[in-house]
């Protein structure tokens, strides 16, 4: 028994570096052709000779980081707003009956699945008639499309498992609604709340849309900026792959950072009274 234990985990392992491997490998597919020169890039494999003339052409001839500096600030002002309005939102729909509720809450859910295409037009215009286009409140404003469904709809499922009675409680002990809202249930949500922002960072660094049509020469995120290395007469892999390669960076730092909130967020996916 325990030798076919020992095998069963043996197998697992073996096919849990498989799924690593075949996982990490277009990262690593990624570095290896940003060390490529253009000349290299469909001559050789794996045997080249490495250069760095990609990283000097994208992060000293470029204006690369002020690109990554517009898409921090965007991302990260959006998931703040988010937030702020969605933790609150999420608490209501979860907790509070009222008319049409569900309606609303589908409502809401739909503005994260319908093409961006349909309103990114009409919001091209208003923003050019009330002066939002090409700046930071614009493209923060319009990421609201794509991060408030998501905080709402993860963050409504976690209040909805929290007890009622633990509100009861703390408000028996004298704790004014804010209190309660501050103390006993947001750290309860802890892991929803890092794992649901985690996420809408990702898909609001990651927009395209968005960016490409409500900006210009003001704000420009890496996702636009990446079209630079796209030539008339030819594509420059190894740039692309420098640009993505660094683009990729503070999703994995900030998952890095709150791994531990994070596991638990995604593995439970609620929180248990």
């Amino acid at each position: 028994m325990k030798r076919r234990e020992l095998l069963i985990n043996i197998v697992k392992h073996v096919l849990l570096i498989i799924y690593a491997l075949f996982a990490l490998f277009p990262l690593f597919w990624m570095l290896l052709i940003s060390f490529k020169s253009d000349a290299q890039m469909f001559n050789t494999t794996f045997i080249f000779t490495p250069t760095l003339e990609n990283y000097d052409a994208v992060l000293l001839r470029t204006d690369y980081f002020r690109y990554f500096k517009d898409s921090l600030i965007v991302s990260t002002l959006a998931v703040i707003v988010s937030l702020l309005a969605g933790v609150p939102a999420a608490y209501a729909l979860a907790n509070y009956e009222f008319k049409k509720k569900e309606d609303l809450a589908f409502t809401i859910l739909s503005f994260r699945f319908a093409p961006e295409i349909l309103v990114v037009l009409p919001l091209f215009m208003i923003y050019q008639r009330i002066g939002l286009y090409d700046t930071y409140t614009g493209l923060i404003w319009v990421y609201q499309l794509i991060t408030m469904p998501l905080i709402i709809w993860v963050l409504r499922g976690y209040f909805e498992d929290i007890p009622i009675e633990i509100e009861h409680a703390a408000q028996i002990d004298g704790y004014t609604w804010w209190q309660v809202f501050l103390k006993k249930l947001l750290p309860l949500i802890r892991p929803g709340l890092v794992s649901a922002s985690l996420l809408a960072f990702i898909f609001a660094w990651n927009n395209f849309t968005f960016p490409l049509q409500l900006s210009g020469t003001n704000i420009e995120t890496v996702t636009v900026a990446s079209l630079k290395y796209l030539a008339s007469d030819t594509v420059h892999y190894g740039q692309m792959a420098v640009a993505a390669a660094f683009s990729s960076l503070p999703a994995v730092i900030f998952a890095l950072l709150i791994q531990k909130h994070l596991v638990r967020g995604l593995s439970f996916g609620a929180v248990k009274g």
